[in-house]
């Protein structure tokens, strides 16, 4: 226990690279607030030197659980938001693409080439070869193709 007795202040802030660095391997928001939580015992103990360690834990305690409420309360929704929410869904990457007919399409559902992939796509009535057909929607990943007109 001697070491608990004499925390310092770069034993907190330590401690706080190491719940960044935990963090930063994906642990998704939960080591945030004892991230913070450290820094700030840090500055306490900067500000104060004679805190003794139980009120140390007992701030870092406190703190990491109050920063890690605040966050998931109101700041993780700031990381959901994305400027380009389809990046990882193939489907409507594809919504507005021409696609030139090799073969006969049939109404209903079939596969169609679609770059290197063959993709499920349904369509409303058969479209015969050589026309282009443009993909209008998808529903999961069947895409919903139209006729070029």
């Amino acid at each position: 226990m001697d070491i608990a007795m004499s925390f310092e202040p770069w034993h907190w802030l330590i401690l706080f690279f190491v719940f960044l660095g935990a963090e930063a391997l994906g642990a998704g928001g939960f080591l945030l607030g004892s991230a913070v939580a450290s820094a700030l015992v840090a500055l306490i103990l900067w500000i104060s030197p004679d805190v003794s360690w139980p009120a140390q834990l007992m701030w870092f305690g406190i703190g990491s659980l109050l920063f890690t409420v605040a966050y998931w309360k109101f700041f993780r929704k700031v990381n959901n938001k994305s400027d380009s929410p389809e990046l990882n869904n193939r489907a409507l990457q594809l919504v507005g693409r021409t696609v030139l007919l090799d073969h006969d399409l049939p109404a209903g559902i079939t596969k169609l080439q679609i770059g290197d992939t063959f993709w499920k796509v349904q369509s409303d009535r058969s479209v015969a070869r050589g026309h282009n057909v443009i993909v209008t929607g998808c529903q999961g990943m069947v895409l919903l193709v139209i006729e070029q007109g």
